[in-house]
């Protein structure tokens, strides 16, 4: 498996489609793997060069010594993109990716070409809801929570309708190591961005999902309106639009993304 290795850490990733296309990178939730993109990824990269990762803490990559911070989830990024010899890219992150993808926006935006947040938030949740997560899984490992998490991730429809779709999603979520999650659980705690976001500058556009309870469309409106310029839009779907709508979403992410006027 391709992988990089800036400093100590391990990085998984997968790329695909033409060389010559643009350069998409797709950052997945927390409890997944890039594997979430697999209905999307394929889509796209009949347009993109698709550049998909594991987050430290998640599938095949390594998992340091947590908690961490946004900020060390941003700067994996960065050093995956010069590992690769990647200048400039447009990123799509969804939720932890999202968070991931702000602090890119304010941080890094020499390195964006455009900038995709869905179902995510400047702040996600309370320090208290994070903290009586954390617990929760440091008692009874991932299982304990994983059908309150799959609830919040898919509307009731879609799972009783599609279940051999949930059902990869559930495995990736329950071979997530507790211990990264836990690390990633205390990043997404800390964070928050209300204010910062009114630096970014370069195009953007937010996607929330109608029925997501865990970052609901008034959270993706207000995260749009603070940033300049930025594009809107809602599909149809709970938290894991990419995996609940990959047509609507791989869609409205190329229009955005090959939008010259963006």
């Amino acid at each position: 498996m391709p992988h990089a290795d800036p400093g100590d850490l391990r990085l998984h990733y997968e790329i695909d489609g033409p060389l010559e296309g643009p350069l998409l990178v797709l950052s997945h939730s927390i409890g997944t793997t890039t594997g979430m993109w697999s209905h999307v990824g394929p889509k796209l990269a009949k347009h993109f060069r698709v550049l998909g990762y594991d987050t430290r803490g998640h599938g095949d990559s390594s998992v340091p010594v947590g908690p961490y911070t946004i900020a060390d989830l941003g700067n994996d990024v960065l050093a995956l993109l010069d590992a690769l010899d990647i200048r400039r890219c447009i990123f799509c992150g969804l939720s932890l990716g999202g968070m991931t993808g702000i602090w890119l926006g304010i941080h890094a935006p020499e390195r964006l070409e455009k900038l995709i947040l869905a179902n995510t938030a400047a702040r996600i949740g309370t320090h208290e809801s994070w903290n009586a997560r954390i617990r929760a899984v440091e008692r009874g490992g991932m299982a304990l929570i994983a059908d309150a998490v799959l609830e919040r991730w898919f509307t009731r429809e879609f799972r009783q309708d599609s279940p051999e779709i949930v059902a990869p999603v559930r495995k990736m979520f329950l071979d997530t190591p507790p211990d990264g999650y836990v690390a990633c659980c205390a990043a997404i705690r800390d964070a928050d961005f209300t204010e910062d976001v009114k630096a970014i500058s370069i195009p953007a556009l937010v996607i929330a999902g109608r029925d997501d309870p865990a970052t609901p469309p008034g959270d993706g409106r207000v995260l749009a309106r603070n940033i300049s310029g930025a594009r809107y839009m809602e599909l149809e779907t709970a938290h894991l639009s990419a995996v609940e709508n990959p047509e609507g979403f791989s869609a409205a992410v190329h229009e955005f993304a090959l939008d010259k006027e963006a």
